[in-house]
């Protein structure tokens, strides 16, 4: 390892405790999407900025959801890397935490614990750090650097990364990294896409004794909801070099994802995530809404299931359908250059190398993929990601800064 590269690890050393600090007050700092005012917490991060004398700007076409923006340039042409993080996080209970409740950012047990921890602050935080150290040798660096803080990230919300894809070609680049939750054994390349669809199904209805009187919507809503298991049959082939990288990423996958996830990974998975039904216990129900989340994987296009859910729905006239959300999946080289970086330095830092993989939840690196974007994820652990006692590790969250700033080094130094 260079001389560069030693110094910056030394330098996360001496700075471990305001670097545990900023993390565990981020956390402290309530940002719950919904509703998703993320003001507070974008005060701390422009504080943090203000005191090291790092120049950004607020982006905030929704002024409860303003991101946060800082670019610098190296000392010569280069690539541009983008280093992308979100503030908001999922709501959270008050009751049955460990460590203060929800918004303690508690330093307890070896780990930093609160709602967002996990997702993402820990990856955000790294973000920040590591644009804080590489401006302190810009000179050394070349091309570009760009921080994305933002927010709007749970609901696929408009306002955030969103928005900047959209309307500010700046913080495009060439690579984009993230710190979104991956374990430290795993590199996302691409991630399946969710597609949330409801369906409606009347009938007539009657009094509960009288069931010879009218068709039951929820007797029907399962017969149907059986038929549309049909979805997870679809053949969906890996594009290009995404099925080598899969077979050889099993056992990582499901790792990082829980045993069986390296099953589905490939595969469309159905989920009935509500139904709703009737009025009374002694009521035949005369109408049930299904909401179902399908997952496709890289590869898969929207029409292969649409197709099929036809072929389903003709055998069921009294069943509408209706699209609530959709957002394709997203891949991008499992074996690019960034991922080599990274390798290179969790093998230095921990001694292994990460292996790249899908991710079954989406992230906000997909709007880079969909621009033929490298975009790689590579966090702490998604364990315990929006449970009570969500929480992470001090000593993963310091590897996932290291991890980061020394991949970052050599992605503008031609590493």
């Amino acid at each position: 390892m260079g001389d560069m590269k030693q110094q910056l690890l030394q330098w996360i050393e001496e700075d471990r405790d305001k670097l545990i600090g900023f993390y565990s007050q981020f956390v402290a700092t309530p940002s719950p999407n919904p509703p998703g005012d993320t003001r507070d917490a974008v005060a701390h991060i422009s504080k943090f900025l203000h005191e090291h004398e790092l120049n950004f700007r607020l982006v905030d076409p929704e002024p409860m959801f303003p991101n946060v923006v800082a670019s610098f340039d190296g000392d010569g042409d280069g690539k541009h890397l983008v280093l992308n993080g979100h503030i908001d996080v999922f709501p959270a209970a008050d009751e049955g935490w460990q460590h203060g409740g929800p918004w303690s950012g508690a330093v307890a047990d070896g780990a930093v614990w609160g709602r967002g921890s996990a997702d993402m602050k820990c990856g955000t935080s790294t973000s920040i750090f590591t644009y804080m150290y590489l401006h302190r040798i810009k000179e050394l660096l070349k091309g570009k650097l760009t921080l994305t803080c933002v927010s709007d990230e749970e609901t696929f919300g408009p306002w955030g990364a969103r928005y900047l894809v959209d309307n500010l070609p700046e913080v495009h680049g060439d690579c984009c990294l993230n710190g979104e939750p991956s374990s430290p054994y795993s590199i996302r390349f691409g991630e399946k896409g969710p597609w949330w669809v409801s369906f409606r199904i009347r009938t007539r209805g009657a009094h509960g004794a009288y069931v010879h009187a009218g068709g039951s919507a929820s007797w029907a809503a399962m017969a149907f909801c059986n038929d549309l298991k049909a979805v997870e049959a679809i053949d969906t082939p890996a594009p290009h070099n995404v099925g080598q990288a899969l077979e050889e990423a099993r056992e990582e996958t499901d790792r990082a994802m829980g045993k069986g996830a390296s099953d589905i990974v490939q595969k469309v998975t159905l989920n009935i995530g509500r139904m709703d039904a009737g009025l009374k216990v002694n009521m035949v129900p005369d109408e049930c809404v299904i909401e179902a989340d399908m997952r496709l994987p890289v590869g898969c296009e929207k029409e292969q299931v649409q197709k099929v859910i036809d072929e389903v729905l003709a055998r069921h006239p009294d069943v509408e359908m209706e699209e609530i959300n959709y957002t394709a999946p997203s891949w991008c080289d499992p074996y690019g250059e960034m991922v080599t970086h990274l390798q290179n330095n969790v093998e230095t830092l921990r001694g292994f190398r990460p292996t790249p993989v899908i991710s079954l939840g989406g992230t906000d690196a997909r709007l880079w993929r969909y621009l033929g974007i490298g975009a790689y994820v590579y966090g702490p652990s998604p364990e315990g990601m929006g449970q009570r006692d969500e929480h992470v590790p001090v000593d993963d969250f310091l590897h996932t800064v290291k991890s980061h700033v020394l991949s970052a080094y050599d992605y503008l130094t031609n590493g």
